[in-house]
């Protein structure tokens, strides 16, 4: 089984990193950071984030674990003091495979033929460059609303812990193949209004935005930040992708949603 391991960068990540890898390979595993079979990202979420955007390309062929070397990290179920435990696991033990879905954004430009892709691990964010964020909101070609306000905020049931769950948003369970788009600081009086609700759209929807004024938008995909000109839509759906999880013991998402919001001593 070939292996790479990605770390935060930090004394403490590379240290494992290092003992990771000197382990595995005593173990006669192959190191291929190309084409990894097992990614172990050695960090916090956002080095999970960092190492799912890298091996994005190949997410049918490719496992994540994560080792948390800080705070209590939502993706990552392993901590330092366990690596032997988890190199021998990796080693010697066949894996379960855990899916979450993933979110596709497509951006469309004004004068056609050309389209740019994305996934997304946790949230995509559209901002204006200047001012309010005025978007037209259709949901499966229809038009549902017309948004005025900061911004808004596409996420995975995954990704509904983050970001989302700041804009008051609900927590989705992963096994639910499903976007939820929340508003950021909407504007709502007497001349214009909102739903003013986070909506949840199942996998065979789609939320399409379309400016009314300006073309020019800040868009976020997980940690990257993207300047888009002349855009003509944005589209969300359901990526027909999934980021796949190498699982050695069970780690319920509600417990994770307990040990990273209430309470980390029980």
């Amino acid at each position: 089984m070939k292996f790479a391991i990605t770390s935060k960068g930090d004394s403490r990540s590379n240290t494992l990193m290092h003992k990771m890898r000197t382990y595995l390979l005593d173990f006669d595993l192959e190191y291929d950071e190309d084409q990894p079979d097992i990614c172990i990202s050695v960090g916090g979420d956002g080095t999970l984030l960092y190492a799912f955007h890298r091996y994005s390309s190949r997410l049918d062929k490719t496992a994540f674990i994560g080792v948390h070397t800080g705070h209590l990290g939502f993706y990552a179920d392993w901590v330092p003091e366990e690596i032997e435990k988890l190199v021998i696991a990796i080693a010697k033990t066949p894996y379960q495979v855990i899916e979450y879905p993933l979110l596709e954004v497509i951006i469309r430009y004004q004068h056609g033929g050309r389209e740019t892709r994305y996934l997304a691990l946790n949230e995509s964010t559209v901002k204006s460059v200047d001012g309010t964020l005025v978007m037209d909101v259709e949901i499966r070609g229809q038009h549902f609303e017309r948004f005025r306000g900061d911004g808004l905020c596409v996420s995975t049931p995954s990704g509904s812990t983050a970001y989302n769950k700041a804009l008051g948003g609900a927590i989705l369970h992963p096994s639910l193949r499903a976007v939820q788009v929340a508003e950021m600081a909407s504007i709502n009086n007497r001349v214009f209004r909102t739903v003013g609700s986070p909506l949840i759209l199942p996998d065979h929807h789609t939320c399409t935005l379309k400016p009314v004024n300006r073309p020019d938008f800040q868009v976020t995909v997980d940690h990257l930040t993207l300047l888009h000109k002349d855009v003509k839509s944005i589209q969300f759906r359901v990526a027909d992708e999934k980021i796949r999880f190498a699982r050695f013991r069970p780690f319920p998402f509600w417990k994770r949603v307990h040990d990273s919001f209430i309470s980390d001593s029980d």
